[in-house]
């Protein structure tokens, strides 16, 4: 069983958060219970994020820091922390999937990442992760404050008929995702188009794909694998997979077409059929 007493600081962002909330909890003369009922949560949880038994989120993190006056130490902290849970591999395309002004992805069988619901999340990540998978889905789950900031990404994705098929989680769990896409039909930044069955072969058929534009720098094409990740911003990959991927758009149904069709798998297949 953790012991706080033996946490080293230096190990980890997680466990320098659970060292440093202890510390500070300490300082203000504060037991573990007392902290929870100014920030309204339980002792018992202050004491699981002080031994990593638990991962802060956002929110946790901010009363923590109104609570004992940290001056959005834990606010910044448990950046770091979530960040830290994305597998190895992944974290550089996290990192620049933060900054890119742009983002335009083909998904060729589940919903992207920035747009999938804790409940999705964590269907598709417990499959292989089940002893980490609140961990990946915070970490997941924080991916896509890009989205809700002042100045978010012009976000493009086109999603196979694939995607909105595919069973995750049982049919509520599909049934709240697509309604989490329909959500976005208002969002002027985000564009979702659905690549219907009916058109065959398509440039798309390797499997799925991301490209990221920046302000300043160059562009990125990303994808990945079972257990790792490849990025690159070599210009001929960047130029064949941007005509590719402009193909797709044409290919695909449009975004008022596709808002239709999600809605009609949502009803049809994932809908009340009592």
């Amino acid at each position: 069983m953790a012991n706080i007493h033996t946490l080293d600081p230096h190990a980890s962002p997680l466990d320098y958060y659970g060292w440093e909330l202890r510390r500070q909890r300490e300082a203000n003369n504060l037991k573990q219970g007392q902290l929870g009922d100014i920030i309204f949560c339980t002792g018992s949880l202050i004491g699981q994020i002080e031994t990593t038994k638990k991962i802060p989120t956002r929110d946790f993190s901010e009363r923590v820091d109104a609570a004992l006056g940290t001056d959005g130490v834990f606010s910044r902290l448990v950046g770091l922390v979530l960040r830290s849970q994305l597998p190895t591999w992944f974290q550089p395309y996290a990192d620049m999937e933060a900054r890119a002004t742009y983002i335009s992805t083909y998904q060729a069988q589940l919903v992207y990442g920035l747009l999938q619901t804790e409940e999705y999340a964590r269907a598709l990540l417990g499959v292989d992760h089940p002893n980490k998978v609140d961990e990946m889905v915070a970490a997941r789950l924080d991916r896509q404050r890009i989205l809700k900031g002042g100045n978010p990404p012009a976000l493009w994705v086109i999603l196979s008929e694939a995607a909105l098929l595919q069973e995750v989680g049982g049919r509520d769990v599909m049934r709240a995702q697509l309604a989490r896409l329909l959500d976005f039909r208002d969002d002027p930044w985000v564009q979702i188009q659905v690549l219907p069955f009916s058109v065959g072969r398509h440039t798309g058929m390797m499997g799925s794909f991301t490209l990221l534009r920046f302000d300043d720098d160059p562009d990125l094409f990303y994808v990945d694998s079972y257990d790792q990740g490849h990025m690159t911003a070599n210009p001929q990959v960047i130029k064949e997979r941007s005509v590719g991927y402009a193909r797709l758009q044409a290919t695909a149904l449009s975004p008022e077409d596709s808002a239709t069709l999600i809605a009609r798998v949502m009803e049809e297949r994932y809908g009340d059929q009592a």
